[in-house]
């Protein structure tokens, strides 16, 4: 008997959830957090494959949620030289599983994805751990990813101004132009005004710390994005010793979060972690109890952020009938 399995290429995904359309897959994850934190999913640590004379690794992601009754696994790659060789940095494909029998359901482009949910990430964060008053959005690197965050937080924080900065500045004028569309503006500016504005975002791929303490003002939220490998850090350690630091997995930003080197170091303790995003999503935990505090979210990317929003993106595929099925033998 023949079962069938959907294919979603990148532009199939892209036109069942484009960009302005955010607000969904922050709703997915934010949902997501919620399970984590009420410890309803199976989430094993991502594994890594590391490259190291081609400078990228390889990263396996699988995770469970009874709810959806459905597993998913992401195989996704980081090469920060790729754009040298006209490839993206951040490439990934997602499989989904059904639980109950462990068919293959779809095969998914998951580099979209993986943008959409990391940058719906830092609309959870932003939404629970930032000033509600938070008006003003600096952003450390104009990358693909600061085209996500500063989509998502757009949708949970009034913001009126928007500064960039980014030693390339085509990139600006690249995030610039993508913005558009969705009439967002962004100024370009230096890395010390970037800091020093109400919400703060790093996605840079920096292996040393780039933003500075004494840039950084009472109140500000900080989204410490780029750090996802062992090395990396954007962020000076005294930042995060003297702010409250949210993580989204203890074992994976341990290993390579932004808290990773300072942990490593002795700087940063298991005990200086305030709560886990999920946590503070479920209830469990408080987050921001003053306009004074500095509050920073530590992401890693959470497979079950990835299960979420592919499961979305395969049930309104099937609703819209977009993708093409495949003949599988069981």
């Amino acid at each position: 008997m023949r079962k069938k399995i959907l294919i979603l290429d990148q532009n199939q995904i892209k036109e069942i959830l484009p960009l302005r359309e955010i607000k969904k897959v922050i709703g997915r994850v934010e949902r997501a957090f919620d399970s984590y934190g009420r410890q309803r999913v199976q989430m094993p640590a991502k594994n890594y494959l590391y490259f190291r004379k081609y400078h990228g690794d390889l990263r396996i992601m699988p995770s469970f949620a009874p709810e959806l009754d459905m597993a998913g696994t992401k195989i996704v790659n980081v090469h920060p030289k790729n754009p040298e060789k006209g490839l993206a940095t951040v490439m990934a494909v997602i499989v989904l599983n059904d639980a109950k029998t462990g068919l293959p359901l779809a095969l998914l482009d998951g580099t979209y994805i993986t943008g959409m949910r990391t940058g719906a990430a830092g609309g959870v964060a932003t939404k629970y751990l930032s000033r509600k008053n938070a008006e003003t959005l600096g952003v450390a690197g104009a990358g693909v990813q600061a085209l996500f965050q500063i989509a998502a937080i757009c949708q949970v924080r009034k913001i009126k101004k928007i500064f960039v900065s980014d030693i390339n500045r085509k990139k600006i004028t690249w995030l610039a132009n993508q913005l558009k569309p969705l009439k967002i503006k962004v100024q370009d500016t230096s890395l010390k005004e970037a800091a020093g504005q109400d919400i703060l975002v790093t996605v840079t791929p920096s292996v040393k710390p780039i933003i500075k303490k004494e840039w950084i003002k009472p109140g500000t939220h900080i989204n410490a994005i780029g750090a996802d490998a062992q090395g990396k850090e954007e962020l000076d350690p005294v930042i995060l010793k003297k702010g409250k630091i949210f993580i989204d997995d203890w074992t994976q930003a341990s290993h390579s979060g932004e808290i990773n080197v300072p942990f490593k170091k002795g700087i940063i303790r298991e005990k200086d972690i305030y709560a886990s995003l999920g946590q503070v999503v479920s209830g469990k935990s408080a987050g921001r109890r003053s306009d004074k505090e500095v509050t920073i979210f530590d992401s890693t990317g959470l497979a079950i952020q990835d299960l979420f929003t592919a499961e979305l993106a395969y049930k309104m595929a099937l609703k819209k009938k977009i993708g093409k099925r495949v003949d599988m033998i069981d």
